[in-house]
C-alpha cells in the first residue's frame, strides 16, 4: 500500500549525520540539499544540535530556506560549545541516551547521512528498534559516494548467513540523493509493524 506524504503525516524527521567539519565538500553538499528539500516540503529536521560538519550544514540549509530545526542535545556538548546557535526550538538533555531516545521518539522518519561512530550507532540502533517494534517509521539511508557499502554488504550478509531474516531488507531504503528520500517518504511501502523479532518465525 503506498501513501503520499500527508496522508502518511510526515511532519518532523530525524537526520543522524556527522558532526566533523574535516570530510569531503561532496558531503557538505548532498547535506545542504538536503536541508532544502526538508524545508521545502514543510517538514522539522531533528537533529543533535550541532554547529558542525554535516550536522552544521544541514541546520543551516534548513533555516536559510525558511525550515525549522529542533536540535536536541545534552547539557555537556552546550557546556563545550557544540550548540547551533540559531535552532528553532533546542531540547537539551541530561544525557546521549535520553538525547537519541527523543529524537527517535519525536520523528516520523530517519534519514542517515554519512557519518562516523556516532551516526553509525544511531542507525544501528533505530534499525533494531524498527526490528522490535519499537520504530514503525521509515528509516531511509543516503548513500553519497558509495561511503555506506561497505555496511550494506555486512547487513546483506547477515541475512545470508541467517543473523537477520531475510525480510528485514525492509527495514531501510537505500537512495543517492535528497530528492529520492523524500520521494520514498511520500511514496514508499509502510512497514508492516507486525513482523517484528518476536512473531516466533523462524530465521
Amino acid at each position: 500500500m503506498k501513501r503520499n506524504l500527508s496522508e502518511k503525516n510526515i511532519r518532523e524527521v530525524v537526520v543522524y549525520c556527522a558532526s566533523s567539519p574535516h570530510i569531503g565538500e561532496a558531503y557538505f553538499d548532498i547535506a545542504r540539499q538536503l536541508g532544502k528539500v526538508l524545508a521545502n516540503n514543510d517538514i522539522t529536521c531533528i537533529t543533535g544540535g550541532g554547529k558542525q560538519g554535516l550536522m552544521g550544514a544541514v541546520n543551516d540549509s534548513v533555516l536559510e530556506n525558511g525550515g525549522k530545526v529542533k536540535g536536541i542535545i545534552p547539557q555537556f556538548m552546550i557546556d563545550s560549545g557544540w550548540c547551533h546557535p540559531q535552532l528553532s526550538e533546542l531540547v537539551v538533555t541530561e544525557s546521549m541516551h535520553e538525547r537519541k531516545f527523543l529524537m527517535a521518539k519525536q520523528s516520523d522518519a530517519a534519514v542517515a547521512l554519512p557519518g562516523g561512530f556516532g551516526t553509525l550507532e544511531e542507525l544501528a540502533e533505530i534499525l533494531t528498534w524498527k526490528q522490535l517494534g519499537l520504530y514503525k517509521n521509515a528509516v531511509v539511508i543516503l548513500n553519497i559516494n558509495g561511503y555506506y557499502d561497505p555496511l550494506l554488504a555486512m547487513f546483506d550478509k547477515m541475512i545470508c548467513e541467517k543473523f537477520l531474516h531475510h525480510n528485514y531488507r525492509n527495514l531501510w531504503q537505500v537512495v543517492d540523493s535528497p530528492d529520492k528520500a523524500i520521494e520514498y517518504l511520500q511514496n514508499g511501502e509502510v512497514w508492516n509493524p507486525s513482523f517484528t523479532k518476536y512473531d516466533k518465525k523462524e530465521l
